[in-house]
């Protein structure tokens, strides 16, 4: 089992070992199941194996239970003499409680190191889906990274971003002729939801020192992979900010990692627990980037495991690259849990010694239905598997325990101090203080000028043109006689409604009499 990640004993007697190949595992893979199923034990299971076998592991800590990774489990636990009776049962001889090596991270800073991107780096796609833009509020943000990029503005935090909106709005009228329609309300409604997310807490998401990848890729002395837990128990209260994050975290790991071909292991395997947060209400745009993410990272030697509740859940481009699945117990009561599952099973190699879909509705808490890739990357059969125990502890540690992790980490004080250096916000603001200090000098050295009458011009005091005259046309006319009085007085009778109706008798008269 050196080349696998154990997983649990399958067969007749769950005597048959069951394993996710280190090989195929970078081949990505879905880990479902009702609420109360098993799932975040079996994530604690393949994140201990993959740090055993030296891959670091990026994981989001929803609940907080996944902190019991940092110890080793207990013979005094309540749970030891049932996690020892099953490692017999499905003949896992080397169970032993260790813990595993791991690094917290918080976005709040609270519960682990500090998490921070710039702006510029989450990029206006992504942005635009956390502040859930319109079409035409977004189409202003890709103006503002545009004129970022052309004016020299870096955008790191956020309130770079609103001063290159206030600046954007000031010059609206030029920069319409030359990108369209800039709209002070589609400003405004930006600026209302950067304030939403501030009051989120989603402001110290964004500035410097921003997160190094390299950090979330070690491993440590011994040759384990570090395990690189996401505090997001608070993270949830905002599911747009937990998965918008989540989805950059993936992208930067796409754009910046080298390829790598197919690797005897990962190099990182990124798991993205409640995946259906990212995929609800998601634009088509979205959904299609990570669509490409999912078939272009693995061969960086990156896995990405989705964890959700319903295999649906997953758009089905997306749950087509998902090659290794572990399938909890899947309850139907209605019509559309009945259907799902039928959908579920369907999805499987069959196994004749049961139909998969019974199997998916009767596995117990604990136990799963099964199947990993084998040779060229083939489908397994579908088994049911007996998933073993963990080594680490079952539950949280304390808030003491985690303070002593983060004080004795390799991390701590890199991140910690926030670094505000000159950005957008203070290069626009010492533009606008310049303009104002060249505004009130010209002004001072206008009315201190000795000649009045360039002080007066200056300021537009006075105005020294002669008046247009009328054409000469008309003013030749002469219109003191009374003859000529007369004619345009008939004239004018003629133009009116009387006028035409006289004119048009007469003509009638003529052409009748013809």
């Amino acid at each position: 089992m050196k080349e696998q990640v154990f997983l649990g004993g399958g067969g007749e007697d769950y005597g048959t070992p069951q394993g996710l190949a280190l090989k195929y595992a970078n081949r990505h893979g879905l880990i479902a199941g009702a609420t109360g199923t098993g799932k975040t034990v079996t994530l604690q299971i393949l994140a201990e194996g993959f740090s055993n076998a030296g891959v670091p592991v990026i994981l989001s800590d929803v609940k907080g239970d996944l902190s019991g990774l940092a110890k080793p489990g207990s013979d005094s636990h309540k749970l030891h003499g049932a996690f020892t009776a099953r490692a017999d049962k499905i003949g896992f001889a080397d169970y032993g409680y260790h813990a595993c090596p791991v690094a917290f991270w918080d976005l709040y800073g609270e519960q682990g190191h500090p998490v921070r991107t710039t702006v510029a780096e989450m990029g206006p796609l992504l942005l635009a889906r956390l502040l859930e833009l319109s079409e035409a509020q977004e189409g202003i943000l890709n103006i503002a990274f545009r004129l970022a990029d052309e004016e020299g503005l870096p955008l790191l935090d956020l309130k770079d971003l609103q001063a290159l909106l206030v600046w954007i709005g000031e010059n609206r009228s030029e920069l319409s002729l030359r990108y369209g329609n800039v709209s002070t309300a589609s400003i405004g409604a930006i600026q209302r939801r950067l304030l939403v997310l501030e009051n989120q807490g989603g402001a110290g998401l964004f500035g410097e020192p921003a997160l190094a990848l390299s950090d979330l890729m070690r491993c440590d002395a011994s040759g384990k992979g570090m395990v690189n837990i996401l505090a997001a128990d608070k993270l949830m209260a905002a599911p747009g900010l937990y998965s918008t994050f989540l989805l950059w975290l993936l992208s930067e790991l796409f754009e910046e990692l080298p390829e790598v071909g197919d690797p005897d292991k990962p190099r990182l395997v990124f798991f993205f627990d409640e995946a259906h947060l990212l995929f609800d209400d998601a634009p088509k745009a979205l959904i299609d980037k990570v669509e490409q993410v999912a078939r272009l990272i693995r061969s960086k030697g990156v896995g990405v495991y989705f964890i959700t509740q319903n295999p649906a859940d997953v758009p089905e481009d997306i749950l087509g690259q998902l090659g290794n699945r572990i399938q909890h117990a899947l309850r139907a009561f209605t019509a559309k849990d009945r259907k799902n599952l039928r959908l579920a099973a369907e999805t499987y190699r069959e196994n004749p010694r049961f139909p998969t879909e019974e199997a998916i509705r009767e596995v117990g808490v604990g136990e799963a239905v099964t199947s990993m890739l084998q040779k060229k990357g083939v489908p397994g059969v579908v088994e049911r598997t007996l998933i073993r125990p963990p080594s680490s502890q079952l539950g949280p540690i304390t808030q003491q325990e985690r303070a002593a992790i983060l004080k004795a980490s390799d991390m701590a004080g890199k991140y910690d101090a926030p670094l505000d250096r000159r950005s957008a916000y203070e290069i626009l603001a010492q533009r606008a203080q310049t303009a104002a200090q060249e505004a009130e000098t010209s002004e001072a050295e206008a009315e201190e000028s000795p000649q009045p009458m360039a002080r007066e011009f200056n300021a537009a005091r006075r105005y020294s043109g002669s008046r247009v005259s009328r054409s000469t046309s008309r003013t030749s006319r002469q219109k003191d006689t009374f003859t000529s009085a007369m004619s345009e007085v008939v004239i004018k009778e003629l133009k009116g409604t009387t006028g035409r109706r006289i004119v048009r008798g007469i003509l009638g008269s003529l052409f009748r009499g013809r």
